[in-house]
């Protein structure tokens, strides 16, 4: 069947008028509308859909235009719905997002919030014509659409503008805010933090809480920011996360939905591939499926890549991996080789303490889409999460976010000799390879933790090589457990036994590369290979000090 895709395409008329792809996600209204709070908050990872929920709500509400709006819905199951059908084109509508509001100092994020409020005020110009508005407020507008607006106005911005639709209509207003942390997060990452806050804190308060001209708000974001940090007195709302809070379904595609795509396009058999990439997600107990990247494997013809990795900075995982101790490396193993870890999280992160508290690191990496939640228990107040890695997609990312980290120069050429050479037992080339990717990857922070450090990093490397093994660690074998195996997926390759050991003077490599083969000898870490019919096995004692590498073969 001949269906075009949505690639990027967020905003629902456009969607609609232009025939592409339309996953119903309308029943969203209905469940709204059976009732809501005055402000509710839907936090939800990037690219999920957000943007064209709120466009679709918009479309919905919209007074300016309605009959002309209805349209776009015919055919969708709202049309069954009356008691949502009843709010269809009945309220003055505030559409903002707040995804591009991104910058490297406070001071250019001002002009962003300019340009962002001048945008606004471009479909709202025929305000400055009615005779129902006030003439103060306008002359305020007209500072706001000229850019010429101090901070004060523009943190009064928003509920301008309600004021101005009420005076007009004679109604109440809705406000729609598209990635309302956007900002907070861009902040954050370029450490102007306390600049950003205290003037969200009064934006958001404005136009949210002492606004008398709100009807109702609907936010989407992708963290739930602690409500001290930025909604303080806002006793009104009521927010859906991936834990908790309904509308579960209302962003991301469900496997239903899914099942459906593929029935459409003739590709169901591409079903159990796209599961093992894009599957995994869990919104408080349904499961669901990226939508961005499962639009793009549809697209490309049932090509397997990492579509959502690749959209954005990823910036929490560098976060991860540049605050990794030795506990957190030990947890990133466990994740990359298919485990769970477990963590006590909090719903509302708290961003001055990311760097020292491990819950709100795992929060942000779980509401983000890097991790899952598959199971929980309460423990009094707090709830313990057992936590993975969702699918094959955000595997890869954390893998190339450790060879990023590892080796940022080096190049992928180097991985594929160094895998050749350990592969072939070329113990010098391997060696000199190795030493290549460590004289860029240590540094002293690293030298801290090295036992747990250079595991992790001989992990991601060797990961690189899943194609052709099954990559296992700290896994019991003869008499032991070894540090690293690698059981090679086809009978004509050999298979590999690595044990690592760390000093901290130089002079101590070889006594330490030595060590390393006679335990594997001693403790038979090669029965599991033995097990396996590997008949060719390659035993590696490596030894680390710092910026160098000693490796002997066992």
């Amino acid at each position: 069947m001949d269906m075009v895709m949505p690639i990027g395409t967020e905003f629902f008329a456009k969607l609609r008028r232009n025939h592409y792809y339309f996953v119903d996600k309308t029943t969203f209204l209905s469940q709204f509308f059976r009732g809501h709070a005055d402000v509710t908050l839907i936090t939800r990872p990037r690219r999920f859909g957000k943007t064209l929920l709120l466009s679709m709500t918009q479309q919905f509400l919209d007074i300016e235009g309605a009959e002309e709006h209805r349209q776009l819905f015919a055919g969708l199951k709202v049309m069954d719905d009356p008691v949502a059908m009843a709010e269809q084109g009945t309220r003055p509508v505030i559409f903002l997002t707040l995804r591009d509001w991104e910058s490297n100092t406070w001071e250019s994020m001002q002009e962003f919030i300019a340009f962002g409020l001048q945008d606004v005020c471009r479909p709202l110009r025929y305000l400055l014509a009615s005779d129902r508005v006030e003439q103060k407020d306008k002359a305020d507008f007209e500072l706001l659409r000229n850019r010429e607006g101090d901070l004060g106005l523009m943190r009064r911005a928003l509920a301008l503008f309600c004021k101005m639709l009420h005076d007009h209509y004679g109604r109440d207003a809705v406000l729609l805010i598209d990635e309302y942390d956007a900002p907070l997060q861009s902040a954050w990452s370029h450490q102007y933090y306390d600049e950003a806050i205290d003037f969200f804190r009064g934006f958001f308060a404005a136009a949210l809480k002492s606004n008398p001209a709100l009807d109702f708000a609907i936010l989407t974001g992708v963290l739930r920011i602690a409500k001290e940090s930025i909604f303080s007195g806002l006793n009104n709302l009521e927010v859906s996360t991936v834990f908790r809070g309904g509308f579960a379904d209302a962003c991301g595609y469900t496997k239903a939905e899914v099942e459906k795509i593929a029935q459409d396009l003739e590709m169901e058999n591409k079903l159990p591939e796209l599961t093992q990439w894009y599957d995994g997600y869990n919104f408080q107990g349904t499961e669901i499926f990226n939508p961005w990247s499962v639009n793009n494997y549809f697209k490309q013809h049932g090509e397997a890549e990492a579509y959502w990795v690749n959209t954005s900075g990823n910036d929490i995982v560098h976060t991860l991996l540049s605050q990794a101790d030795e506990g957190r490396w030990e947890e990133l193993q466990t994740l990359l080789t298919g485990g769970t870890i477990q963590a006590v999280l909090r719903e509302g992160v708290i961003y001055s303490t990311i760097g020292e508290n491990s819950s709100d690191l795992y929060t942000m990496l779980l509401q983000t889409g890097y991790l899952k939640a598959v199971g929980s228990m309460k423990f009094g107040d707090m709830r313990m999460y057992e936590l993975a890695i969702p699918n094959l997609e955000i595997r890869s990312l954390f893998q190339s976010e450790i060879m990023r980290r590892v080796d940022r120069s080096y190049g992928m050429v180097s991985f594929y000799k160094m895998g050749l050479a350990l592969q072939q037992g070329h113990v010098e080339d391997f060696q000199r390879i190795l030493q290549g990717v460590l004289k860029r990857a240590v540094s002293s922070h690293d030298a801290a933790h090295p036992e747990s450090f250079y595991h992790g990093l001989m992990l991601g490397c060797t990961l690189f090589y899943e194609n052709d093994y099954r990559v296992v660690s700290n896994r019991e074998s003869g008499y032991g457990r070894f540090d690293l195996a690698m059981l090679p997926k086809k009978k004509e390759l050999p298979g590999v036994i690595m044990e690592f050991k760390a000093v901290q003077d130089e002079e101590d490599l070889e006594k330490a590369a030595d060590e390393a083969c006679q335990q594997i000898e001693k403790k038979a870490y090669i029965t599991e290979l033995q097990a396996a019919d590997v008949s060719n096995i390659w035993c590696y004692g490596i030894a680390f000090c710092k910026k160098h590498v000693l490796i002997k073969m066992g």
